[in-house]
């Protein structure tokens, strides 16, 4: 029992708190608060919105897209080599997964489309076939573009053009593409049976917008701001374009490098599925020396999301530098 005649000190008052708290502890008195949260269960909407010179990039996403053993894939390279860029950059040895980051840029003026994804095919998995959920999460309506342009006509790129019923998912857009990849990818005398799901891709979805269609030519700016450069070997009428705004520069690559290690350290690696693996291991070179020593910046189709950086020369080839993630406009 206290003694009421003794003085209440700082120090006995801190015992008694503390004392009092261990009680309710024991369960002499209420339960510790605890909380427990639900598991959400759902990502993040998959776009990342910035300002680029007077108008605004908007990035979305098709989905990952994962090719398999990346040993199967890259050529040129030693095992033990591949395994040792690898795993000093944090990545699995056995499975390369690549982001399909395709660019919405508003000009002010138009609304252009840079490649459309896989669309419904599901060759390289379920992962895929995000595009329109994605843009639309992004506010963007896909009545509203002008344009859909093309770097080539591979699956993954220009999937998203039709929708499964048959009506363009971009229903007002023009279409620009090279003619060379163009006859190339629609003609099964030249892609070969090996690749057919690319062909039906193809002609799925190039073939019914024909009429849209527009051919540009290298070094053409065939939209405003918007200039092709040819980066041939990963297709015949394989094309990067330099987008100028405001005084700034951006360059799309497309798929001038799918793997921002295994083709950078050492660019004359060579890849699966290109047509002409040496010449496109020129282009890489050609193009990417360019952007390094002009501190242009660029957004590569298949790089880690949301694939916006730049390169600088390193060695033997390049190393790859994302640019942070600026979430204020």
């Amino acid at each position: 029992m206290n003694d009421p005649r003794m003085p209440i000190t700082r120090r006995r008052a801190l015992l008694g708190g503390a004392l009092s708290v261990g009680a309710l502890a024991l369960g002499t008195g209420l339960a510790p608060a605890c909380a427990k949260a639900p598991l959400v269960g759902q990502p993040a909407p998959y776009f990342y919105r910035f300002k680029f010179g007077d108008g605004e990039i908007t990035v979305v996403s098709d989905g990952t897209l994962p090719l398999g053993d990346p040993h199967t894939n890259f050529t040129g390279l030693s095992a033990p080599e591949m395994d040792r860029q690898l795993t000093s950059n944090f990545l699995p040895l056995s499975n390369a997964v690549l982001e399909q980051n395709i660019l919405v840029l508003n000009t002010g003026e138009k609304l252009i489309v840079f490649d459309t994804g896989m669309g419904t095919s599901k060759l390289f998995g379920p992962t895929t076939g995000k595009l329109m959920t994605s843009i639309k999460q992004a506010g963007i309506d896909p009545k509203d573009v002008d344009a859909v342009v093309m770097s080539h006509a591979h699956i993954d790129h220009c999937g998203g053009c039709m929708a499964e019923d048959g009506t363009r998912n971009f229903p007002n857009a023009q279409y620009y593409i090279s003619q060379a990849d163009y006859d190339y990818w629609t003609d099964e005398k030249t892609v070969g049976p090996n690749l057919k799901a690319f062909l039906d891709q193809a002609r799925k979805n190039l073939v019914p917008n024909r009429d849209r269609m527009v051919f540009f030519k290298d070094g053409e700016e065939f939209l405003p701001g918007i200039q092709a450069i040819s980066a041939p070997g990963h297709t015949v009428g394989h094309t990067v374009f330099m987008i100028s705004s405001g005084g700034k520069q951006l360059c799309y690559v497309g798929d001038l490098a799918h793997h921002p290690v295994l083709l950078l350290e050492q660019p004359l690696t060579e890849f699966m599925y290109d047509t002409d693996p040496r010449q496109s291991a020129q282009s890489r070179v050609k193009v990417l020396s360019m952007l390094a020593a002009n501190r242009i910046p660029l957004i590569a189709y298949h790089f880690a999301w949301p694939g916006f950086g730049h390169v600088a020369a390193q060695g033997q080839g390049f190393r790859y530098f994302p640019a942070p993630m600026v979430m204020e406009m």
